[in-house]
C-alpha cells in the first residue's frame, strides 16, 4: 500500500514546484509530473503510466482534482479504473477520497465545476476572438502556405518534394496548392 502522486500544469512555461512540494508532503513515494492539457487524457503519457502502476491498496493522491481532469467523463472514467482497480483518490486540498461516500460525493461536485469553468472559458475566449474580428484587431494566424512562392519555385523547375523542403511545409500541402492552381 503505497502512495502516488500526479502533478499537471497546462502549459510548459508553468511551474510544478508547489505541487511537487505539496505531493511529497502529504507521503508520495513517488510524484510523476506533466505538462499538458487536462481537457482530454490523450497524450497523458504520465498519467497512463500511473494507471498501469498502481495496485490494489495503493492511493493516487493530487493537490486538486482539476490537475486529475478537467471534464466530468475523464475524471469519471479515471475514478471508474481506479475503483476496478482497488485504488482509492485523495487530494491535498480537497476533502476528496474516493473510499468514503462523502468524499466521492464531494468529487463528483468538483468534477461538474471544473468541466463547467473550462467551459466558461473557452466561451469567453471565443467572445474575444468574435469582437476582435469585429473591431479589425484578430486576423488569424498567417497561413504557413505562400502561393505565390511556391507558384514562383514551381515555375523555376522546382519539385513538390524540394518546394516543401525549402519552404519547411509538407509536401502535400504543396502539391494540393499545385492541383488548385
Amino acid at each position: 500500500m503505497a502512495i502516488y502522486g500526479y502533478a499537471r500544469v497546462s502549459t510548459t512555461d508553468q511551474d510544478l514546484t508547489l505541487q511537487r512540494e505539496a505531493l511529497m508532503v502529504a507521503g508520495c513515494l513517488v510524484v510523476r509530473e506533466e505538462k499538458v492539457t487536462g481537457t482530454t487524457r490523450s497524450g497523458r503519457s504520465e498519467l497512463r503510466t500511473l494507471m498501469e502502476f498502481l495496485q490494489p491498496g495503493d492511493t493516487l493522491m493530487v493537490t486538486r482534482i482539476d490537475r486529475l481532469a478537467r471534464s466530468i467523463g475523464d475524471l469519471q472514467d479515471i475514478v471508474r479504473e481506479l475503483k476496478a482497480k482497488g485504488v482509492a483518490l485523495k487530494a491535498t486540498e480537497q476533502p476528496i477520497d474516493t473510499s468514503t461516500a462523502a468524499g466521492k460525493a464531494f468529487l463528483d461536485m468538483l468534477g461538474v465545476f471544473a468541466e463547467f469553468e473550462t467551459n466558461l472559458r473557452r466561451e469567453r475566449q471565443l467572445e474575444g476572438i468574435a469582437k476582435a474580428k469585429a473591431e479589425g484587431v484578430y486576423k488569424g494566424r498567417k497561413p504557413k502556405l505562400d502561393r505565390a512562392t511556391i507558384l514562383a519555385l514551381k515555375a523555376e523547375g522546382l519539385g513538390g518534394s524540394e518546394i516543401a523542403r525549402r519552404l519547411k511545409i509538407g509536401r502535400t500541402s504543396v502539391y494540393r496548392l499545385l492541383r488548385s492552381a
